[in-house]
């Protein structure tokens, strides 16, 4: 049904312009979390994870292996309607400490015979301190909730680890997780956070942050333990760019990996009249090399380090693909713009 009849609606919103179809989505199940009995309808068709789904990763426990990925909903406006429509968990984000517009529109594009999306968003959203007053609104969402922190554009590199470690302070009480995003094509020089002494120099200190938060919070009940903190990768380095990546998480204590964000290449879409759009490709071209990056590091840590797997899931032999090659959870987001909901739910029922 959302094939046939509500993907050509959303198709064709604002001219066909995808940042309005995205837009108009989101502001939709944020008003459907505001009808009573809305989101428990939505449930009774979408929600249900069945039994046995449940799984504990990193400290978490996870009540399904399915979530939603950084960048659907940056501002978390719509998180009650999320678990209706069976997700285990979600990411808000990526967030930054300054609010900021992002690049300039139009900037999200559908490559439809692909399957595919290339997006240049850069980071858009109303900043870390607007996302803490949000999530201060909200009663449980009956979910563990993730947040994509990155650099603000207007910070310079040199300055990005305060810019960070402003936005896991904002935020540490409310999230259960943190993606440390220094992955991202779409905000300058970001990328070569990755390289091994400045991604040394940023976890340390998020460490250090996340250490004296969880002590300040950590009342009477003996020493707390800090919140994960994930590092997401992209999925252009080498394997011994990803090694020596690796030994840094490890060193540090990194909690987890995240594999992959978008790919700055063109492989298999070399054709398409939307190719030479700058930006990051997400979607079914990136399914292979998401596989292949999961399964090495995988090997590599000898599964000590536990990896959610996100990247060109459209059907659920592919979030079977990804378990199957290392990874503890999965991610979802383009696969929900071809497929629709419908495809979390045969999901969750494929792995258990």
């Amino acid at each position: 049904m959302y094939r046939r009849f509500v993907r050509p609606v959303l198709y064709r919103l604002g001219k066909g312009d995808a940042e309005i179809a995205h837009e108009q989505t989101l502001h939709g199940l944020r008003r459907l979390g505001r009808v009573p009995g809305a989101v428990s309808a939505l449930s009774r068709s979408y929600g249900a994870i069945p039994a046995g789904a449940a799984r504990t990763v990193f400290g978490i426990r996870f009540p399904g292996p399915v979530g939603l990925a950084a960048g659907m909903d940056k501002n978390g406006i719509a998180l009650p309607a999320w678990r209706a429509l069976g997700f285990g968990f979600v990411e808000v984000g990526t967030v930054t400490a300054q609010p900021q517009p992002g690049n300039e529109k139009p900037r999200l594009f559908r490559l439809v015979e692909d399957e595919a999306v290339i997006n240049r968003m850069g980071f858009n959203n109303l900043g870390s301190a607007a996302l803490a007053e949000r999530l201060e609104g909200y009663g449980p969402l009956g979910y563990p909730l993730g947040v994509s922190i990155g650099k603000s554009k207007v910070t310079p590199l040199d300055k990005a680890v305060d810019d960070y470690v402003i936005s896991l302070r904002r935020l540490y009480q409310y999230g259960d997780y943190f993606a440390v995003n220094v992955s991202s094509p779409n905000t300058p020089g970001l990328r070569s956070l990755q390289d091994a002494g400045q991604l040394r120099e940023l976890l340390t200190a998020l460490h250090m942050e996340a250490s004296a938060l969880a002590e300040a919070g950590g009342g009477s009940g003996g020493q707390p333990s800090a919140k994960p903190i994930l590092v997401k990768i992209a999925p252009d380095l080498t394997p011994s760019a990803i090694d020596e990546l690796l030994g840094v998480c490890t060193d540090v204590g990194v909690a987890g990996i995240i594999a992959t964000n978008t790919t700055i290449g063109r492989a298999g879409v070399e054709n398409h009249p939307l190719a030479s759009e700058a930006g990051g490709l997400s979607g079914r071209p990136l399914t292979e090399i998401a596989a292949k990056t999961v399964a090495h590091i995988h090997a590599e840590t000898g599964g000590a380090l536990p990896v959610i797997g996100v990247g060109g899931i459209l059907d659920p032999d592919d979030a079977v693909r990804l378990l199957d090659s290392g990874a503890s959870l999965v991610q979802v987001y383009s696969g929900l713009i071809y497929r629709g909901p419908g495809l979390i739910r045969s999901i969750n029922r494929r792995l258990t």
